[in-house]
């Protein structure tokens, strides 16, 4: 029964967020932005409450409020088409965090440790957010924002449900013992089911054998970056990043897939079809 529940939740949430996805996604501009920067600043909230030691100040602690400017910065180079600021935005990061520790060092000997937490975030988490707002802008951007954010979608809850009824090898039980290879198989069908429909529906380039190909890498590396994210909240002892999503968790625990799905969409879009 309390399975059902949970079943239940996450369904309702899903169906209710994805018509405001859609509008933002066709609409683009900068109600995507905004819509991308308002995620990628909870994520990177819900990331910091992982990784940080108890007790550290989320919204005070001088290096992770760097951590939030930075995170701002770089949506905001995407959305002005900027994308050559976005390695000077990091390195000003990195160098903003090296001049905060040098004064909290004398009280606070963990500081070191929370400046690499805090440029692993930014990595993770508004980069490849800024990379999908400059996928957007591209002449076909609409089309390859949903089929990346279907595909990815449609694996998960492939995985999920594949798993719970058929799954029997754990595919990283060290990491997420809930996991299974067949549940992992079945999320690589649906990306390929996903993103051939998507070829058909929304995109006349590429042909069809870089869009499966694109399906297929795109799911995988998703499935990375989903156990990627259950590794860091094993280490931590966390079950969920957040609670802002009934049945689903944090928002980082719903887009950990698309995190490192979408440098992957990124590179594809600028070798196959070059601008």
């Amino acid at each position: 029964m309390a399975q059902g529940q949970a079943h239940l939740k996450r369904w309702i949430t899903g169906l209710s967020a994805l018509p405001v996805l859609i509008v933002c996604v066709a609409t683009g501009g900068t109600l995507f932005s905004v819509l991308v920067g308002l995620a990628g600043l909870v994520c990177l909230w819900e990331y910091f409450r992982v990784v940080c030691p108890p007790g550290t100040r989320l919204i005070a602690e001088p290096i992770l409020l760097a951590g939030y400017a930075g995170a701002a910065a770089l949506i905001a180079c995407a959305h002005a088409a900027r994308p050559d600021l976005i390695p000077v935005v990091l390195a000003l990061n990195v160098l903003a965090g090296g001049l905060i520790s040098i004064f909290c060092y004398p009280s606070q000997r963990g500081v070191v440790d929370l400046v690499a937490k805090q440029i692993q975030g930014i990595c993770y988490i508004p980069l490849p957010l800024a990379l999908l707002i400059l996928l957007r802008m591209a002449p076909d951007g609409m089309g390859f924002v949903f089929m990346l954010c279907a595909v990815i979608f449609a694996g998960d809850t492939a995985a999920l449900y594949a798993g719970t009824l058929w799954g029997r090898h754990k595919l990283s039980p060290s990491i997420s013992p809930g996991k299974t290879i067949e549940g992992a198989l079945a999320g690589l069908a649906a990306n390929l089911a996903v993103g051939a429909a998507a070829k058909a529906l929304l995109l006349t380039e590429p042909g069809w054998i870089p869009c499966l190909i694109f399906a297929v890498a795109a799911g995988g590396v998703g499935q990375i970056g989903d156990l990627f994210e259950s590794e860091l909240k094993r280490v931590s002892n966390i079950k969920d990043s957040g609670g802002i999503l009934p049945g689903h968790g944090g928002i980082l625990d719903r887009i950990d897939a698309l995190l490192f799905a979408a440098p992957v969409a990124y590179v594809f879009r600028l070798i196959v079809i070059p601008a």
